[in-house]
């Protein structure tokens, strides 16, 4: 039997101190196995920026996935505009997508009228509890990606999510579309927080 020995980081915990690390780290792992895309989840362009800072040059494609309009605020975008126009000049993807792992299934667990969990969200609350909040993160943003024509679903892509803001999980992630979840497969953990 044949099997291949990779290096894993782990955080001591969960945050945004670990972004400029896990830019890193998704560019070193990117490298080795000679992928072009690392896929990220940005909320107001701060991860996007860092992470443009540290792919730069090195001719991996940088797609950033935000939150939807209206996600804190109704009809309030939470990137900066600012850095979203000086990410699209310099080439870079920014999608903007329906949560895939929430999305309406939400609106009905939130609601006092009808209430109780999903089958979804049950998915989205096991990836955060047993692994990581952040993988969670990642595996919702490569969908999303997927979905919006992004990533291939045949290419592997380094993914990236964090704890509430910045990164902290990296992971090598082989994409499917929402509708074909079950097809996703996370391939690789390079970088994680060991405690939770």
């Amino acid at each position: 039997m044949s099997f291949v020995v990779r290096k894993t980081y782990y955080f001591d915990a969960p945050g945004p101190e670990n972004t400029r690390d896990c830019a890193r780290f998704a560019r070193e792992r990117a490298g080795e196995l000679g992928l072009s895309r690392v896929v990220i989840a940005s909320t107001s362009g701060e991860t996007a920026g860092i992470f443009h800072e540290v792919l730069k040059g090195s001719g991996i494609s940088l797609v950033v996935v935000t939150h939807v309009v209206g996600f804190t605020r109704p009809g309030e975008w939470e990137f900066s505009s600012k850095t979203a126009e000086m990410l699209r000049k310099e080439g870079v993807a920014i999608v903007t997508g329906t949560h895939a792992l929430s999305g309406l299934e939400r609106a009905f667990s939130r609601s006092g009228k009808v209430g109780g969990g999903s089958r979804t969200e049950a998915v989205a609350e096991s990836l955060r509890r047993v692994v990581a909040i952040g993988l969670k993160v990642a595996v919702e943003c490569v969908l999303i990606a997927a979905d919006q024509g992004a990533v291939r679903i045949d290419e592997e892509v380094i993914a990236v999510g964090g704890t509430a803001s910045g990164a902290d999980t990296v992971a090598v992630i082989r994409p499917a579309n929402t509708s074909s979840f079950f097809d996703l497969q996370v391939r690789e953990i390079v970088a994680m927080p060991r405690v939770r």
